[in-house]
């Protein structure tokens, strides 16, 4: 925080209104624009960017503006490729911030950022009735026949393409620690047996977790989501399954187009997000921190947890699972 304080002054310096700039240029690169996956809003808005306008007012004199656009990350992903003018963009999955590295959406390096551009994680749980009246346990209870599952559509939601992977690679983590192996047609049978019994496919963890409000036996989703959702009503339980993977989110400067001097104040932003004010709103929220575990032990224990590198990361995890197994093989032979 102390880095944070004392780089705000230097830079307070570089752009004061008085030097040879004009102030209506200060004004324009005192507003940072986020785009981010659907989530993130509620720890954005509530806790961060207030708390972060208040610092940067405090030590500058200068009023700081945010702009924000929520959607599915997908979604976020094609809106800045198509040419959305965002400065940041949060996202539910690595591939989709290196998607816009290649598509010259930003020249940004983002895995230089603290703890490689993950700013928080969660892992992927399941959401039932009160009472659990259809007794999921794990994943695979999901395929039992007459359970109507929610789930967000993997063309569009980050949170769908995790919950494959969630499904699909429990599987293989749970053999491979059984026998040695990974059984990769049992995966590929859980995984198709469970969609057959998918009844509706949102664009986004959000609108997921609404849709689940007014139907449905069971909703697979973002551990934040399932908290917040307990939180609001008193009609649902959170299942753990003993076997899940952790989701990462990334972050990414957009800077194809930036001044040097709004890059500093976007950089400077994007930095606050790992301090401890910043990592403790994302906890508050339902996310897991990344940077102090201490903050986590309100949170579920995980007997088996795995993440995306687990699965050969995602430019193997995707082509591979997401499209090879879900789109190529079980997608089109249910339809």
């Amino acid at each position: 925080m102390r880095k944070i304080l004392a780089i705000i002054t230097i830079l307070l310096i570089a752009i004061e209104p008085g030097g040879c700039r004009r102030k209506s240029e200060v004004d324009k690169e005192a507003t940072i624009t986020v785009y981010g996956f659907s989530v993130v809003k509620e720890p954005l808005e509530n806790d961060i960017a207030p708390e972060y306008q208040k610092l940067w007012f405090e030590k500058t004199g200068q009023p700081l503006y945010f702009s924000t656009s929520y959607a599915g990350s997908e979604t976020v992903t094609n809106q800045i490729l198509m040419g959305a003018e965002a400065d940041v963009a949060i996202l539910a999955i690595e591939r989709n911030a290196d998607r816009l590295v290649q598509g010259k959406a930003t020249k940004s390096r983002w895995r230089d950022l603290p703890n490689n551009g993950i700013i928080n994680k969660t892992p992927m749980v399941i959401v039932v009735r009160k009472g659990n009246p259809k007794k999921v346990k794990d994943f695979g209870d999901l395929a039992r026949p007459g359970i109507k599952l929610i789930h967000c559509d993997p063309i569009f939601s980050g949170a769908g393409q995790w919950s494959l992977l969630a499904i699909y690679g429990s599987e293989l983590i749970k053999t491979e620690k059984m026998t040695g192996a990974r059984d990769y047609q049992q995966a590929f049978d859980t995984l198709s047996r469970v969609w057959k019994n998918v009844i509706a496919t949102p664009g986004s963890a959000r609108e997921a977790r609404t849709q689940f409000e007014r139907e449905g036996d069971a909703l697979i989703t973002y551990e934040l989501e399932a908290l917040q959702l307990l939180a609001k009503k008193n009609d649902y339980e959170m299942i753990v399954p003993r076997c899940t993977i952790f989701s990462e989110h990334p972050v990414i400067i957009l800077d194809r187009n930036m001044p040097a001097a709004k890059y500093a104040i976007v950089e400077l932003f994007v930095r606050y997000l790992w301090e401890q004010p910043s990592q403790e709103a994302w906890v508050k929220a339902g996310f897991r921190s990344v940077t102090d575990e201490g903050l986590n032990r309100n949170f579920a224990n995980i007997e088996m947890p795995f993440y995306v590198r687990d699965l050969g990361g995602w430019s193997k995890a995707y082509p591979e699972i997401i499209e090879g197994v879900w789109k190529n093989r079980i997608l089109t032979k249910q339809r």
